[in-house]
């Protein structure tokens, strides 16, 4: 969800990776593992295949976007690390038999679009000042494609290359990943014990009560102007579709108010989906309006998740759950 015009976003992101725009379900569902890296330049399909398959199990790779990056190695490692096997930060034969061995199903599904899909309403667009955002009613996604994008945990402009003559009207059948389908209430995912939260490589790494890794979550931890803090400490509330209020205190850079405000609730909100109120004063584990950023830039102190992940750990947790920052 990038604070560009989405217009503008999905043409620079298709100028880069024009080639996704000719890839076929058949071709991503039966990718094979190749030595020597992706197959070709820009969107792979074995990346993208892996990369849903890591969705599915957890291991999350951040917004899919069938590349090879730092969220989809870190993602890799881990369930390398889970299972037994040598991490190396990149596929490897190992890694691929033992990630396409644990789920079945097709990775590419068609979807025929709801009228729930596309009723809106949509914004033109995401204010970056925190004033101008507190006049809104709510924090609603700026188009139908970005709702999708997040309900398939899949960057827009890689759904509209994967559906280029698609118009996302009610009714149309496109083209989407297979991803985890969000929690249920009542209904998450092995039950988290504690999570540790790993500044140097940006990831959130979920453990139950065995000591169990059970899932990871890329993450932007921190930020010069206002560090992640250090430490052990407690989950003491959730909040789902939060308010989100900003002290002019945290001076945060770009925002000028001079008192505080109150920003109402939506996906664009400046915490997302959901917030994880830690016992560290004025820090959370949140959500994100720009899902393609996490992991790859600094947050305001905070840990920033992809609403779909963060949705997903909370699903895992509960007041008391125990949150290490470790160095």
């Amino acid at each position: 969800m990038s604070r560009a015009p989405l217009w503008l976003a999905a043409l620079l992101w298709l100028a880069q990776a024009g080639a996704a725009a000719a890839l076929t379900a058949a071709e991503v569902n039966e990718a094979a593992f190749k030595p020597g890296g992706p197959a070709r330049e820009g969107v792979d399909p074995a990346v993208l295949r892996a990369q849903v398959l890591l969705d599915r199990l957890r291991f999350s790779p951040g917004s899919i976007d069938g590349r090879m990056g730092e969220n989809f190695a870190n993602a890799l490692d881990a369930f390398a690390i889970a299972n037994g096997l040598q991490p190396a930060g990149k596929l490897t034969q190992e890694i691929w038999d033992r990630l396409v061995g644990s789920s079945e199903g097709p990775i590419l599904v068609p979807y025929t679009i709801a009228k729930e899909d596309v009723k809106g309403p949509f914004l033109e667009r995401i204010p970056k000042d925190y004033e101008e955002m507190a006049s809104l009613k709510s924090l609603g996604y700026t188009s139908p494609e970005e709702a999708l994008g997040e309900r398939f945990h899949v960057a827009p402009a890689l759904l509209k290359a994967l559906n280029p003559r698609a118009r996302f009207e009610a009714g149309e059948e496109i083209t989407v990943p297979a991803a985890r389908p969000d929690p249920k209430p009542g209904n998450g995912g092995p039950k988290v014990g504690r999570i540790e939260v790993d500044k140097a490589r940006k990831t959130v790494r979920a453990f139950d009560r065995d000591g169990k890794l059970v899932a990871t979550y890329p993450a932007s931890v921190g930020s010069d102007e206002k560090p992640a803090p250090s430490g052990r400490f407690e989950i003491r509330a959730i909040a789902a579709n939060p308010t989100y209020t900003y002290n002019p205190d945290y001076a945060f850079k770009g925002q000028s108010a001079k008192k505080k405000v109150e920003i109402a609730p939506g996906p664009n909100n400046p915490v997302g989906a959901v917030w994880l109120d830690l016992t560290a004063e004025s820090y959370g584990i949140h959500g994100t309006p720009e899902p393609e950023r996490v992991g790859k830039t600094a947050s305001h102190g905070c840990v920033r998740l992809t609403n779909w992940d963060v949705k997903d750990l909370a699903s895992q947790v509960g007041k008391g759950t125990v949150v290490e920052f470790v160095e």
